[in-house]
């Protein structure tokens, strides 16, 4: 643990809720997805989210279920104070970079250009910054400022909803005030089911354990480049979810479980630097190719016409590694519709069940 990354996250909250409540077509904010996101590059010591939470009220306790400690910072009526919140993140950012040495790494949740004599600052004490921020409301001045940049909507976990085509022509923009002070929209309803519900259900299915291994020692490879040992993965994890333990699925050790996934087919192991410590890795395959392979095998599997929600799940029990977003699309509706222009598979609405409906 010595040797791993400590991360100290701050959020701008209403920069990225009412990013997402703008662009995202209506979806509300969720911290999870970027959670899972640092818990690949480093250890997360630090958790602070700056707003005016009387206009966040429900989202007080999605934050809190995640640790996330809330700072207050009231804007008065009649009184304009748009700024408190930055400058009080500002202040205890450049603070704890003087005071904690032990802080490796600062996460910056923002779009606001504002940010970025912050983050040249702590670059300039050393200090490694990665910055997060929905693409559409993210300044283009910022990313380049940080050593690396998140999108929140191209996070694992992050399925953006898509307006069904009868309700296209009957959205129109808001302004960031009108957002504000009015309580969160409806989201509009998504052609498909959010995986983390699906997740939730299936707890005890063998498959969910294959799904959530497959997916972390994929994020460690995407983010670290380097070799994947089972130890690492193990804290990782662990990271995720404190509660994880293999006992909870039928196994008496980690090993045990990397075993029986490398029988599947899911994993591999080599020889590692310590033994019983072996490296894991992901089976090589085209990508692309395999994707579209599968998606068509698993709709010509189902008595008729698939239904667009929840045929991503049966792909990943069939592939627990399965990830659009890693394929390049930004949710499952967008790589389907790549497959029916391949030719792979045909791709229409239905009204009567108000989904998508794939076909051979």
């Amino acid at each position: 643990m010595d040797s791993e990354e400590r991360l100290a996250v701050f959020l701008d909250y209403e920069n990225l809720a009412l990013g997402a409540r703008e662009h995202l077509g209506g979806m509300a904010f969720d911290f999870g997805p970027i959670a899972d996101a640092l818990a690949v590059r480093g250890r997360v010591v630090v958790r602070r989210a700056y707003a005016d939470w009387s206009y966040f009220d429900e989202d007080r306790r999605s934050l809190t279920r995640h640790q996330v400690e809330l700072i207050e910072m009231p804007q008065r009526m009649g009184a304009s104070r748009k700024n408190a919140a930055d400058i009080k993140m500002v202040v205890d950012a450049i603070e704890m970079a003087f005071e904690r040495d032990y802080i490796s790494t600062f996460v910056m949740c923002t779009g606001d250009s504002d940010f970025s004599p912050l983050v040249h600052k702590l670059r300039e004490l050393n200090k490694r910054v990665i910055g997060v921020g929905v693409e559409k409301s993210t300044s283009r001045l910022l990313p380049p400022a940080c050593d690396e940049f998140l999108f929140y909507d191209r996070l694992e976990g992050v399925d953006v909803p898509e307006p069904t085509p009868a309700r296209r022509a009957e959205q129109a923009p808001t302004t960031r005030r009108e957002t504000r002070l009015k309580a969160a929209p409806d989201p509009v309803p998504s052609p498909e089911v959010p995986d983390e519900a699906d997740d939730d259900e299936a707890a005890g299915d063998a498959a969910a354990l294959d799904v959530l291994v497959a997916q972390t020692l994929a994020g460690l490879q995407s983010s670290t480049g380097a070799s994947v040992t089972a130890s690492v993965l193990k804290r990782t994890l662990l990271r995720k979810d404190p509660t994880f333990s293999e006992s909870d699925h039928g196994y008496r050790t980690f090993g045990e479980v990397l075993r029986n996934l490398a029988e599947r087919g899911i994993v591999e192991l080599g020889t590692g630097p310590a033994a019983g410590d072996p490296e894991v890795s992901l089976p090589e395959r085209d990508e692309a190719g395999d994707a579209f392979a599968l998606l068509a095998a698993v709709v010509a599997a189902s008595d008729g016409p698939s239904a667009l929600s929840g045929l991503k799940n049966h792909l990943r029990k069939r592939r627990p590694d399965f990830s659009e977003k890693a394929l390049g699309y930004r949710n499952f509706l967008q790589f389907c519709r790549a497959a029916a222009e391949a030719g792979v598979v045909s791709l229409r609405w239905d009204d009567d069940a108000e989904d998508y409906l794939v076909t051979t």
